[in-house]
């Protein structure tokens, strides 16, 4: 009985979240960035919380189909994969904030293991990422 418990245990709770973050740096004035639009994303509300993130932090946005505006100096590419268990959720985030060309930040979000049993998997896009995005820009 006790060993059963503790692989309940080890399994809710060894299928955490994993979070790298690469933060702008705080010498960078970002202030506007152009967001690279991934029509392989699938995951419909992932631009709109980006994009609501940044804002947040008080860097403007706008995003782009094909090639990048000459105007803008800051560009985010991004992919986001969905994973499916009794409905579809996000499972994998990654972002890189480039300048001239050059990758300046960049942060990842992954469910190890997908989720496993953890309830948190079905939590929405924007409890997944704000976080995310705040650290991003801690230092703009």
């Amino acid at each position: 009985m006790l060993r059963t418990a503790v692989l309940i245990l080890v399994f809710t709770t060894g299928a955490c979240t994993a979070v790298t973050v690469q933060p702008v740096d705080a010498s960078l004035p970002v202030l506007h960035v152009c967001i690279q639009h991934n029509p392989q994303v699938q995951v419909t509300d992932f631009v709109v919380v980006l994009q609501n993130g940044f804002e947040r932090n008080g860097v403007g946005t706008e995003v782009y189909h094909g090639n990048r505006p000459r105007r803008c100096e800051y560009m985010l590419t991004y992919t986001a994969l969905r994973s499916w268990d009794m409905k579809p959720y996000l499972s994998h985030a990654e972002r890189q904030l480039h300048k001239s060309g050059q990758q300046v930040a960049s942060a990842e979000y992954y469910l190890r293991g997908k989720g496993g049993f953890s309830l948190t998997k079905w939590a929405g896009t924007k409890s997944k990422m704000d976080p995310v995005i705040d650290e991003l820009l801690a230092g703009t």
